[in-house]
């Protein structure tokens, strides 16, 4: 683990450190849950955004999935 030096408005300090007592952890922790989250939904949205570009390039063809229609059981039969 590394030491880091940030430079942070005084009052998101403020907010943190008191979200940080209420949750009864310390600043530094709360800090690396919240770069851990940001970093996940910064990959699930490229990840989305790959998808969506990959259907832009290949849409699904008109009876594609048709096949499955069957198979489909909606709990109320």
């Amino acid at each position: 683990m590394r030491t880091i030096q940030m430079t942070l408005d005084d009052d998101l300090v403020e907010a943190v450190d008191r979200v940080s007592k209420e949750l009864h952890t310390s600043r530094s922790a709360f800090a690396r849950k919240a770069f851990r989250e940001a970093l996940a939904r910064h990959s699930r949205k490229q990840l989305e955004c790959e998808h969506r570009q990959g259907y832009e390039r290949h849409p699904i063809a008109a009876g594609e999935f048709s096949v499955w229609e069957t198979e489909q059981s909606w709990g109320d039969e």
